[in-house]
């Protein structure tokens, strides 16, 4: 069943809740607090456009940060947010210091058509007269039913959150008639939830990152749905422990050997592993290297993938239709580490625009990986959430996209 979309929706004179992610880094400048990264801001510019386009009256809030106590709210407004909102869209942007109250329900009653609002930062709630107590973290009931009050309609456009069910999109969305996935939430939906779902073949998917345990459940889902799986960065040397490999002093989980152990005979040639590695002698960009390709031997340690592995990994990529990567190669915040993981994004590039494959990036440092290279805007999608991405990818039911209405 497909889902709702906000152009489903009849908006105009429609007081337009919109949960978005503006969770976003804050700096203070001359004394006074600053957006340091709008990214987040500009993803949801699509469709608070397309609300105010359309006549609908724009009412807009998010979390930002964690809030455990009354100190944190200091700083944590999301005023400083609402300013940059306002530049972004080049009109007024009304800001209500509260989360509930008259004062923010006469702004709102007091709204115009294609006029926006926003509200204080949802997670204040969590925090009452000094205490913790997780209302919007823990999805009340009456928090929900509150928001749900404020508006006609309900649109989600924060797959960020998606993984959590909240008293700001669950909890809304069990008390208002109509809740519809914004371009961004769509967009994800469509990406990731196809590939999970549906994909073109050959499907093929990279899993990088340092831990197994990290993302065990993801490969697991992922060798029943894709052609081939493959694993690189610190986690593959516990699959090369499995394997009776000798890996030096690299990084590895005792506890995960027996696992995969189990995956690699399960998996069989779906399972592909690297075959080099590029080991130092210490955790360090300076560091002595070689490239190991019988084992690692001892006092060195891997920190990227070998030529050979990169040379594998680009063949199986060669004829894919369908490729998610979720995490890096080695450890890519280190120049002479991060050929392996810069590779795979510019081989990724490549299928896209010479086979029309569908490509799809995850996580944080494989994001910052295609950002560094330039090529993002050259790749199918690059996901908005990282947990969200990753339970999705798992493939769980994600409770901020089961709560939209089917259409």
């Amino acid at each position: 069943m497909a889902k709702l979309t906000v152009e489903d929706l009849e908006l105009k004179g429609k007081k337009v809740l919109m949960r978005v992610d503006f969770n976003v880094p804050l700096k203070e400048e001359n004394g006074e607090v600053e957006v340091s990264n709008d990214n987040r801001i500009v993803a949801a510019l699509p469709t608070i456009k397309y609300v105010l386009e359309q006549g609908g009256r724009a009412i807009l809030f998010s979390h930002l940060g964690r809030i455990k106590s009354e100190d944190d709210k200091a700083g944590l407004s999301m005023k400083p947010v609402a300013q940059r909102l306002a530049d972004l869209l080049g009109q007024p942007v009304t800001f209500v210091p509260a989360i509930e109250g008259p004062e923010l329900e006469e702004a709102i009653a007091g709204l115009e058509d294609g006029q926006v609002l926003i509200f204080e930062n949802t997670r204040f709630a969590d925090v009452v007269n000094g205490e913790e107590v997780k209302r919007e973290s823990k999805n009340d009931p009456a928090l929900g039913a509150y928001w749900a009050s404020l508006g006609d309609v309900f649109v989600n456009d924060a797959f960020g959150t998606a993984h959590r069910a909240h008293a700001s999109n669950a909890g809304i969305a069990a008390n208002i008639s109509q809740t519809a996935a914004g371009f961004l939430m769509e967009k994800e939906i469509k990406f990731l939830g196809g590939a999970v779902e549906a994909p073109e073949r050959p499907f093929v998917a990279i899993i990088g990152g340092a831990k197994v345990s990290d993302k065990i459940t993801i490969i697991e889902n992922l060798l029943k749905k894709a052609d081939k799986v493959i694993v690189g960065g610190g986690m593959a040397y516990t699959f090369d422990v499995a394997n009776g490999q000798s890996i030096g002093n690299s990084l590895f989980e005792a506890d995960k050997v027996e696992l995969a152990k189990q995956l690699i005979e399960e998996a069989g040639d779906k399972l592909v592993l690297p075959v080099d590695a590029l080991a130092a002698d210490k955790f360090a960009n300076d560091a002595d290297t070689y490239v190991a390709e019988d084992g690692i031997k001892d006092g060195y340690m891997g920190l990227d993938i070998g030529p050979k592995s990169i040379e594998l990994f680009k063949s199986i990529l060669a004829d894919a239709k369908t490729v998610v990567w979720n995490g890096p190669m080695g450890v890519f915040e280190m120049e002479n580490f991060a050929k392996g993981t810069l590779a795979i994004g510019e081989e990724l590039v490549k299928v896209t625009e010479e086979n029309g494959a569908t490509t799809i990036v995850g996580g944080g440092d494989s994001t910052a990986a295609v950002q560094q290279l330039g090529v993002a805007d050259r790749l199918s999608h690059i996901s908005t959430g990282g947990g969200a991405s990753l339970e999705y990818l798992e493939g769980k039911t994600l409770p901020g996209i089961a709560a939209i209405s089917e259409k």
